[in-house]
């Protein structure tokens, strides 16, 4: 590639950060400026046909469609719940577990978050515990922050192991079960050492950036209690991992992770003395009203929330009939404009429509008029247009970027081009390169299952020339495919989105960046270090 080439390959992550981190420019404006540069370099410079990047556009926006139908269903179910009362009784529950925010995030986003991830994935875990947070009081910058950071390592299986079963796979045909269930078990063990340190890393950046006297000491303080949070999920999970296999890790590591740090709350095991609180929060005599001032039951609060989980894993389990039903209803688009660009749409399997259906059974559960849909339905389309102009132009910009192996200059598709040029360059120190690889799938793609899909064989053909482990390479792989979802501009525009927060997506992405890179780097040094032992 010569420099004009690189710079092209480069645009579609050059021009977020530029635009979105630097400039600060709303994803509503700096998404079609992204597709515009993008789109017209790789018409000039990649020498793509005009006809595949219309395609690759019109491809974009039925992507784009789908993550719009899941934060639709997110913000559908939210305001049916915050009409009804029942946030007002999850609140109040949750102080009584502890009135500690630290460790309310921990739960909600964390761990709540990662049994979602584990039965759904898709953004899900952002969609639903983002919106939960800020309805428990927390701001809505350090509520969409904290999930997209949380909603990272539970990744690696989510989608009851869609990442491994499908993305890495069919990235490497050749591997068996076996070595999938292998390569799962060595991420996990990874994991065990690098994402147990995330919740101490959340609540560390919610007092730092959010608190009264904006401290890193007020979160690094709670240490003892995040790393037991950390290691109540990471431990069952490799377990989980080593001895079933890819499918249930996270769904069963959270529910461990749950029962064990929620008993732990409420006896204050391993907690300071003095709860931490937001600035905003009421008078600590006022924080847990009464139980007669309860406006509903804490179960029924919850009930929906349940149905909804139940709802996702019995429509995500391949020995149950519904996953065939749902999927069987689609709208497909074979060979827009007549090239090998094909799309399609399951809007009955997407989240958003179990959401919405959940939404609709709350009517019943709750005992609310049908009028409360209605207007929950009016206000939620309402506050989607930002979302729409930023994913209606984002999702394309990625799609040109990944189809772009369609040209007229003998080159690759731009990522496989970037990843190529990174092999030949960094090969000796591949073990510490290989989860930013994985990272750059998923910050572009807006998927870690794609993301593995397709980076994994080049990894595994950089592991074998460099003489490590494939096995070792492609589970970082997969963690690093986990860290790019923190960044992912499709995931960020999501959960903007769903709390409100249009035109603060670059602000989302520069406090999670950091996080980001320790968790690609922390994994990369762990692998590195096994590598060399070896």
């Amino acid at each position: 590639m010569n420099v004009w080439q690189l710079l092209t390959a480069l645009m579609p992550v050059l021009a977020v950060f530029l635009l979105l981190v630097v400039l600060r420019l709303p994803a509503s404006r700096a998404m079609p400026l992204s597709l515009l540069i993008a789109g017209t370099l790789a018409a000039l410079v990649w020498q793509v046909p005009a006809r595949q990047i219309a395609a690759s556009i019109l491809e974009g926006w039925v992507i784009a469609s789908s993550i719009l139908i899941i934060v639709f269903g997110a913000i559908f179910l939210l305001n049916t719940l915050k009409a009804g009362g029942a946030l007002d009784a999850i609140r109040t529950g949750f102080f009584h577990v502890s009135p500690d925010r630290r460790v309310q995030v921990i739960i909600i986003a964390w761990l709540f978050g990662a049994f979602l991830e584990g039965a759904s994935g898709f953004g899900t875990p952002a969609a639903i515990g983002a919106p939960l947070l800020v309805a428990l009081g927390f701001p809505a910058m350090a509520a969409v922050t904290l999930a997209l950071i949380a909603d990272s390592a539970p990744v690696s299986f989510g989608a009851v192991g869609t990442p491994l079963l499908v993305g890495i796979a069919q990235g490497v045909p050749e591997l068996d079960g076996a070595a999938l269930r292998a390569i799962g078990a060595t991420a996990a063990g990874i994991d065990v050492l690098v994402a147990s340190f995330l919740p101490l890393i959340m609540v560390a950046l919610l007092t730092r950036y959010f608190g009264a006297t904006r401290r890193w000491r007020e979160g690094l303080a709670l240490w003892p209690f995040a790393l037991f949070a950390g290691l109540a999920y990471t431990l069952p999970a490799w377990g989980v991992a080593h001895l079933l296999g890819p499918e249930f890790p996270s769904i069963i590591g959270s529910l461990a992770g749950l029962a064990l740090v929620v008993s732990a709350a409420r006896r204050g095991w391993l907690l300071p003395a003095t709860p931490w609180r937001l600035p905003d929060d009421p008078d600590p005599a006022t924080d847990v009203p009464s139980a007669d001032a309860r406006p509903m039951p804490l179960w029924l609060a919850w009930s929906p929330y349940l149905v909804a989980a139940g709802l996702l894993i019995l429509t995500r389990l391949n020995s149950l009939p519904f996953k065939a039903w749902l999927q069987g209803i689609t709208m497909d688009w074979p060979e827009l404009l007549g090239t090998d660009i094909s799309a399609s749409l399951a809007p009955f399997y997407l989240p958003g429509a179990v959401f919405a259906a959940t939404a609709l059974i709350t009517l019943v559960l709750h005992r609310l008029p049908v009028a409360t849909a209605a207007r929950a339905a009016r206000q939620t389309a309402g506050s989607l247009v930002p979302a729409a102009i930023a994913l209606g132009t984002s999702v394309p910009m990625v799609r040109i970027f990944l189809n772009s192996g369609v040209n007229t200059s003998g080159l690759a598709s731009m990522p496989t081009e970037l990843a190529h040029l990174a092999v030949a360059q960094l090969a000796p120190v591949w073990p510490l390169t290989a989860p930013f690889i994985g990272a750059l799938g998923s910050f572009v793609a807006g998927s870690a299952t794609f993301s593995n899909m397709m980076f994994a064989g080049l990894q595994q053909e950089a592991a074998l020339a460099a003489g490590y482990s494939p096995r070792l390479i492609l589970a970082l792989q997969m963690l690093g495919s986990n860290a790019g979802n923190m960044i992912c501009v499709m995931n960020v525009v999501a959960a903007a989105a769903v709390v409100n927060l249009a035109g603060k997506e670059g602000q989302i992405i520069r406090l999670t960046l950091g996080p980001m890179v320790f968790y690609a780097l922390g994994a990369g040094l762990i692998g590195l270090l096994i590598a060399s032992a070896s």
